[in-house]
């Protein structure tokens, strides 16, 4: 099921598949909320059912963007991190992980893993040439599939600290899917040390979680569910929360970045965990 990367390790030969334009695809649909130029015009009629709904929802994808940039940040300067698997990466962006991490230390790993084959061409033209970060194309549904691949296994030492990354990635599957055992494989494979972000669609009790979600699956994108804390806080079991611990978006570790006054500040929720 995986390409190999587009980057200067293992770097695929083969085109990628053409783009699937009878349906929308997660990562153009918030590359277009994000301001991104990578979408067509399906992509932008789904984000158009969720911004119906609400229309400040892209709101939630850049405290998003900004809760993983202060993430990544803490992983690399504060916690001494220098590997990263980063699942439902999304198509490259102002402030991808790879610039943030380099910008503290250039000699950080990063792998990129996402199902929509745009990130592969996308990456595989941002990256060409680094030594230090490669893309392949993969299925968060299909978590021992993504260890096991040998462009993640040769560019990343998972038996030594790493940062997993699940950045508005697991609200995408639907409770049949199973996303506490999905999460619960990759949280486990985490050795000592190791570190897992995430974030998630929020619903505290506000009408409007459940008439945005309502938006996302009958709007065209037809996934993203709202997940009460309990539930959210499930996908951590048995890691050591970070400071502040699970917490809306932009009350973990705000900076001057961080805007004080987001409409959507009860919707969204991260946080960090650390295996002990």
């Amino acid at each position: 099921m995986n390409d190999r990367p587009a980057g200067g390790r293992g770097t695929s030969q083969d085109d990628p598949p053409a783009p699937d334009l009878s349906r929308p695809s997660i990562a153009r649909v918030y590359d277009y909320v994000l301001g991104g130029k990578q979408h067509f015009e399906i992509d932008r009629r789904a984000a158009q059912g969720f911004m119906d709904a609400l229309p400040d929802a892209p709101v939630i994808a850049k405290d998003n963007r900004n809760l993983l940039r202060r993430g990544v940040r803490h992983l690399v300067e504060e916690a001494g991190i220098r590997q990263i698997l980063d699942i439902g990466s999304g198509l490259p962006t102002e402030g991808n992980v790879h610039d943030l991490a380099h910008a503290v230390d250039p000699s950080t790993r990063v792998v990129y893993v996402d199902n929509d084959p745009g990130v592969l061409a996308h990456g595989r033209a941002l990256l060409a040439g680094d030594p230090t970060t490669a893309v392949i194309t993969a299925d968060l549904r299909e978590p021992a599939a993504i260890l096991a691949d040998p462009v993640v296994t040769g560019l990343l030492d998972l038996s030594r600290p790493y940062a997993l990354l699940l950045s508005g990635i697991v609200q995408h599957l639907a409770d049949e899917e199973d996303p506490w055992g999905v999460v619960g494989t990759l949280r486990e494979a985490l050795p000592v040390g190791g570190y897992m972000l995430l974030s998630h669609f929020l619903d505290d009790d506000e009408p409007r979680a459940a008439k945005l979600e309502r938006g996302f699956l009958d709007g065209g994108l037809g996934t993203g569910r709202f997940r009460g804390w309990e539930e959210i806080r499930r996908f951590f079991d048995g890691l050591e929360m970070v400071e502040p611990g699970l917490v809306y978006a932009n009350d973990w570790r705000p900076d001057a970045a961080t805007p004080a006054d987001s409409p959507v500040h009860t919707l969204y929720a991260g946080g960090v965990g650390r295996k002990v």
